[in-house]
């Protein structure tokens, strides 16, 4: 037990040039609060303690700002900067070695039993604000950027961005989506608005015309 607390430290040293000493990371870091209390909540999941269990969970959420399921699996290293308004469904799967920032929902799309959150694969990073949903796998050491909606499976060593996230590389090398430009993400409200105030100035110009012939 004492190693994995000393593991969990020495991870945020190594991922957080913020941190400057370990009585300041084991006293005010959220992220590793909230893993440790996920930790305990887990164990009694596993033992049909659920009641328990999400008291647990609950009462780490007040503290932290940070909301894990109890059923949630995690790996070793797991590393949650700031963390404020993380949501980690109940079966969600997290490898070793990944990171999320502040805002991520890993959550799911619907009422489905079974399977309904995602996986997210050894040294998967997850940027501010992303929403990953569904069942589906993030593959090993890919990166969601920030804000993106994540729908569908992605393959190893990728880039995803956009809203819905779109591979625009992989191992290095971009892919077909390389013209995607993430500035100027399709605002489909935006274009529904444009489209009324065209139809609306049409109205109006056919209206004068038709005083002007009485």
């Amino acid at each position: 037990m004492f190693k994995r607390i000393r593991e969990d430290i020495d991870n945020i040293f190594e991922n957080d040039p913020a941190a400057r000493s370990v009585f300041e990371v084991v006293l005010t870091y959220s992220g590793l609060h909230a893993i440790w209390s996920h930790r305990i909540a887990h164990c009694f999941f596993k033992r049909k303690f659920f009641f328990v269990a999400r008291a647990i969970s609950q009462i780490s959420r007040f503290f932290t700002g940070i909301e894990i399921h109890p059923g949630a699996k995690i790996g070793r290293r797991f590393f949650i900067d700031h963390g404020m308004g993380v949501v980690i469904g109940e079966t969600c799967e997290i490898g070793n070695d990944v990171t999320l920032y502040q805002g991520v929902t890993l959550g799911g799309t619907g009422k489905e039993k079974g399977k309904r959150h995602p996986t997210l694969e050894d040294g998967v990073l997850v940027a501010t604000g992303a929403k990953v949903l569904g069942s589906i796998t993030i593959g090993v050491n890919s990166k969601i950027g920030a804000g993106s909606v994540v729908l569908k499976e992605v393959p190893p060593n990728a880039t995803v961005v956009g809203i819905p996230g779109k591979v625009v590389m992989i191992d290095g090398v971009r892919t077909e989506a390389k013209k995607f430009d993430h500035q100027n993400i399709p605002d489909p409200v935006g274009d529904r608005c444009d489209s009324l105030e065209k139809t609306l100035e049409q109205l109006q110009q056919e209206i004068a015309n038709l005083k002007k012939e009485q």
